[in-house]
């Protein structure tokens, strides 16, 4: 019998992001296309049915594709990047950069790739720059802190605050910077294909176009 030997390594849990809102998104634009297109089942004639059902079957993965679907998973040997029609293995040694600009990206191998689970606010961005601003100015009002005690927490905090899309992409590359040197981390960029929301919206797509058509 053989016995896993310890190591010194520390262990991750894998970390996903994901955006809330657009999960909430997707489940509300499910229920309206299941609430639509039923009722068109149920209660059309001649070939509406088949139109609500061909709608059904092309617009629900992209609706999952856009919305549900996208996330990102981290561990120590690598990063996952499922956007709506691609998946992204990264192993942590091929990647160059992440970073967020407009959109947050990752650069590996000369490529880059979105990460289309990580959006960008630039209201938050704003507001985050702003609050900065004013534990600047707290500060240099008050080195030493003397002031009211209450007025100066308002102001001020732990850690600043920072725009989602930046914090994350900040422990992306600190995870990548950390874990590059790691044997399980080694290897190039694989990019697959998501044919499983691929057919089933473009199937629809044409089913519907020919019923319209043939109306």
């Amino acid at each position: 019998m053989s016995s896993q030997q310890p190591t010194d390594e520390p262990v991750y849990a894998e970390r996903v992001y994901r955006s809330p809102m657009g999960v909430v998104s997707g489940v509300l634009l499910l229920a309206l296309t299941a609430w639509l297109c039923g009722d068109a089942v149920l209660r059309g004639s001649g070939n509406t049915p088949w139109i609500g059902l061909a709608v059904a079957l092309c617009a629900v993965p992209l609706i999952v594709a856009f919305t549900i679907r996208p996330a990102v998973f981290a561990n120590e040997d690598r990063m996952r990047v499922r956007n709506p029609f691609r998946i992204i293995e990264l192993p942590w040694a091929a990647v160059d950069a992440v970073r967020a600009g407009y959109s947050a990206e990752v650069l590996a191998e000369g490529s880059k790739y979105q990460l289309w689970s990580v959006p960008v606010s630039l209201r938050e961005r704003k507001k985050a720059s702003r609050q900065q601003l004013r534990r600047s100015a707290a500060d240099r009002r008050d080195p030493g802190g003397t002031a009211d005690p209450g007025a100066r927490s308002r102001t001020s905090s732990s850690e600043p605050m920072r725009a989602n899309a930046d914090r994350i992409a900040e422990e992306l590359q600190e995870l990548a910077e950390v874990n590059a040197s790691r044997p399980g981390a080694q290897g190039s960029v694989r990019v697959r294909w998501s044919y499983e929301i691929i057919a089933p919206a473009l199937a629809g797509a044409l089913i519907l176009i020919v019923l319209v058509a043939t109306r």
